[in-house]
Parts: C-alpha cells; sequence; structure tokens
C-alpha cells in the first residue's frame, strides 16, 4: 500500500518524505505557510517558507524569523518530496501547496476563494490525486453575490450615512479584508483607517498593491474637520474604547457570516454586509472538480456535512480536525 504524501498529526498537516510541515499550529523545525493570517501563520517554527508576496506581512506580524520566499509555480526540492505554491485567491500572496512524491500529488489548499476579486492573484486549480480542502462555508445557504453587487450596497450605505451628517464605521479583519474593501470604495469622502488597519496598508503598498489615500486615526486627529468620512476597523476595535471618539456614527460589518441573522443580530451591527474571502457553497465545488482528485479532506468548517456531501457525490471523503479558524483573524476577533 502506497504511503500517504501528507499525514495529520497533532502539530499539523506533516509530509514524511520532505520532513516539514504545512501551516502547523505548534512550533515545528520547517513550516511551509500558506498565507499570513494568525491562524495559519504562526510564531515559533525554525524556518519558513512561503510565496514572496506573502513574506513582508508575515515578517510584519511575527518579527524576525528565519523565513525564504518562493514564486508562484516554482517547483523546489525538500528531501523526497517536490513542492510548488499556486494562488488561492484568499488575500495577497496566499496560496495553495502541491506536494508530489513518488509519482503521488496532494494539494493543501489553505484558505481560498475561486472568484477574481480584481486585488489579489485569482486562484488556480491544481491537479492532484488527493485535496485538503477548507469548508468555512460549506453549506448551501452561503451562496455569494457579485462583487459588484456587493460594493453598490457599501457604497450607497456611505452615502446615506455621508447625508444624515453620520461617520460610516465598517468593520473588517485588517489583513485581506480591509484591503479588498478600500478597492471597492467610492471616493464619497476621505478614508479613515484604524492602526491595524493602516500598518497593513503600508506594507502592501510597499509591495506594489494599488490602495486608495487613506488617513491612520490618531489621537491629535481632528475628526471634526473631516466631512463624511467612511472608517475601516478590525472587529474587536468596534466593540472597545476606540469607537467611542465617534459620536454620531452607523456601524457596518463585511463578512461571509452576514448572511445569517442570527450573527448579523448578534453583531448588533447596523449594517451587514455579505462578503466573503472564502470560497460559497459552488465555489467549493467548483475548486474540488477542477482538481480531478478522488480522494478529498475536509478542514475547518462544516466538515462532518461537508464529508457526507462529497461522499454521496463519489468521492472518497474523510474529515480532519485542525486548529484553522474560520473567517477570522485569531488575532483580532472570532467570526
Amino acid at each position: 500500500m502506497t504511503e500517504p504524501v501528507l499525514t495529520f498529526t497533532d502539530r499539523g498537516i506533516y509530509c514524511p518524505a520532505g520532513d516539514f510541515f504545512i501551516d502547523p499550529w505548534r512550533p515545528v523545525a520547517r513550516a511551509l505557510i500558506t498565507h499570513g493570517h494568525a491562524d495559519h501563520a504562526r510564531p515559533g517554527h525554525g524556518s519558513y517558507l512561503a510565496t514572496e508576496a506573502a513574506l513582508p506581512v508575515m515578517r510584519h506580524r511575527l518579527g524576525e524569523i528565519n523565513a525564504e520566499g518562493i514564486r508562484y509555480g516554482e517547483a523546489r526540492r525538500i528531501g523526497d518530496a517536490t513542492v510548488s505554491f499556486h494562488p488561492a485567491g484568499h488575500l495577497p500572496g496566499s496560496a495553495q501547496v502541491r506536494v508530489e512524491v513518488g509519482g503521488q500529488v496532494w494539494v493543501a489548499s489553505g484558505d481560498y476563494k475561486t472568484t477574481d476579486d480584481g486585488f489579489c492573484e485569482p486562484f488556480e486549480p491544481v491537479r492532484c490525486h488527493a485535496f485538503i480542502t477548507e469548508c468555512t462555508f460549506g453549506l448551501p445557504v452561503f451562496t455569494w453575490a457579485p462583487q459588484a453587487e456587493v460594493a453598490r450596497e457599501i457604497n450607497a450605505w456611505w452615502q446615506a450615512c455621508a447625508d444624515e451628517g453620520k461617520t460610516a464605521l465598517l468593520g473588517a479583519y485588517s489583513l485581506g479584508k480591509a484591503q479588498r474593501l478600500l478597492s471597492l470604495l467610492d471616493p464619497i469622502g476621505p478614508i479613515l483607517t484604524h492602526g491595524a488597519v493602516e500598518a497593513t496598508n503600508e506594507v502592501l503598498r510597499g509591495q506594489g498593491y494599488s490602495l486608495p489615500d487613506t488617513t491612520h486615526v490618531t489621537p491629535d486627529l481632528d475628526l471634526k474637520a473631516l466631512k463624511t468620512p467612511l472608517v475601516i476597523a478590525p472587529p474587536s476595535a468596534l466593540g472597545g474604547q476606540w469607537v467611542r471618539r465617534f459620536r454620531n456614527a452607523s456601524t457596518g460589518f463585511a463578512s461571509g457570516w452576514m448572511r445569517l441573522r442570527g450573527i448579523r443580530r448578534r453583531r448588533a451591527m447596523d449594517r451587514g454586509f455579505v462578503l466573503s474571502d472564502h470560497a460559497d457553497w459552488p465555489g467549493l465545488q467548483e475548486a474540488i472538480k477542477a482538481t480531478g482528485a478522488e480522494t478529498v479532506f475536509a478542514t475547518h468548517g462544516y466538515t462532518e456535512i461537508f464529508a457526507r456531501w462529497l461522499s454521496e457525490q463519489g468521492y472518497d471523503a474523510h474529515v480532519v480536525p485542525t486548529e484553522f479558524g474560520g473567517e477570522a483573524d485569531e488575532a483580532e476577533s472570532a467570526a
């Protein structure tokens, strides 16, 4: 019987032939990282390998690390395994990791979305024998509207706030979602940012990603002098002391979880915008079919339900428990 290319351990997804881990959640000697969100790129590893586009944010978040960059599509030999990184469409620099050993190809998806958002590198399906897929939104209820439609909703809300003399406060995770939203905004007024968002903006601008002008909200910023502003801040900031400086405001939140009314109510936001950096139900199906894989491992999300559905479609489907989050940067807030 052929040994599996990747195995599942208490430290993360492991490749015996290459003696490395993919997105490990406990310290290991060698880690291959799909993207810079805190549940996938954790501190304490001996060495890191990630895409060249992902490394600047990882270094910003993790500090001094022993890290090496790799180009999309570049084949790298590690032990008896050949690895390459391929665009995942989740956020700038995000990747799927392809691992080949003895002619068997496995792909670990990391987090991904299949629709091109016009900002980050678009998803590219990778043919393989086995596919390890996230299924954060692995239920039929999670189907995303076209991005242009959601952008119109957000800009109309901002304009309505401006007409009423209110500040529009929009909650979004500081890496990925915030920058995607910035790329969708009309120039209705000044765009203000929380420090966590602005620091990430600076890193991505330095890499050549195009973002509109933003103003960092500092204690000495004269908010009264700014007319019709929109503020982007991580969710944790919207529930704390920081937000109290905006006295006449309307709050919104952009997340795939806004599809569920109960979560919208618990968030106590004025508006919820359904915008996710993860694949929706049709996207998951599309991605898995495109791989040609016969074996599929479902991780973080509606794993049991999704694996059952996959089995009904004829796949050799399995559930893999992991310590990855869903649509959230764990350093900021759970979704």
